[in-house]
């Protein structure tokens, strides 16, 4: 079965060095349609079984802009297990200021989530979010073969897909995040597999 994620497509705010997080949300800049259509394109062949996306609108619009290129478009189900990492009082503040206020966590964060600790700003633990994309996952493997198509967000998604990989808490982050419209395939050979799944391909914007 194979399994592909997708990060949406590059907003407003990450032009503007903003965090987004759970809540925080801006529009995609106009250049990402073209971008999402390019990915699309190079999906257009696969025949997924279903499509999940955030319910964040950003993930949204990245889920059907893609959709729509799919020579058979796909259901899609929205949920919110598959939002952005919690980050409290960080949505939509200037990563650069935030940066003065909580440099550690910031690193942290970025590098090494195994010592992650957002409470001092309300943000999410890391397992919690792990726990939610890891569910989804099994979900939609519970449902039946793939190929399914999940679209999402940059640190969740990273971390959720390297759990998913089998890696330890400290090395998360070791491949760097998920750029804009990149694409990852998870891959297994066994049925409802519980994981963990090979790692097939990272972060690939090749195409774009």
């Amino acid at each position: 079965m194979d399994l592909y994620f997708t990060r949406h497509g590059k907003t407003e705010w990450n032009k503007e060095l903003r965090f987004q997080g759970m809540t925080g949300d801006s529009p995609l800049l106009p250049s990402s349609y073209e971008e999402i259509g390019k990915l699309g394109n190079h999906l257009k062949k696969v025949a997924f079984k279903k499509i999940y996306s955030s319910t964040s609108l950003r993930a949204r619009k990245t889920a059907e802009g893609l959709n729509s290129e799919l020579l058979k478009p796909a259901e899609i189900i929205y949920t919110d297990e598959l939002k952005e990492l919690g980050l409290g009082k960080l949505e939509g503040q200037s990563i650069h200021e935030m940066r003065k206020l909580y440099a550690n966590q910031m690193d942290n964060m970025r590098y090494h989530l195994d010592r992650y600790e957002p409470e001092i700003f309300g943000g999410e633990p890391i397992e919690s979010a792990i726990l939610r994309i890891s569910g989804v996952v099994q979900q939609a493997i519970a449902a039946g073969e793939g190929p399914y198509l999940f679209v999402g967000h940059g640190a969740s998604l990273t971390a959720g897909i390297q759990h998913l990989a089998g890696k330890d808490m400290s090395e998360l982050r070791n491949m760097g995040g998920l750029n804009n419209n990149s694409l990852t395939i998870l891959k297994t050979t066994e049925p409802h597999h519980q994981g963990p799944f090979k790692l097939a391909l990272w972060n690939d914007d090749s195409f774009l």
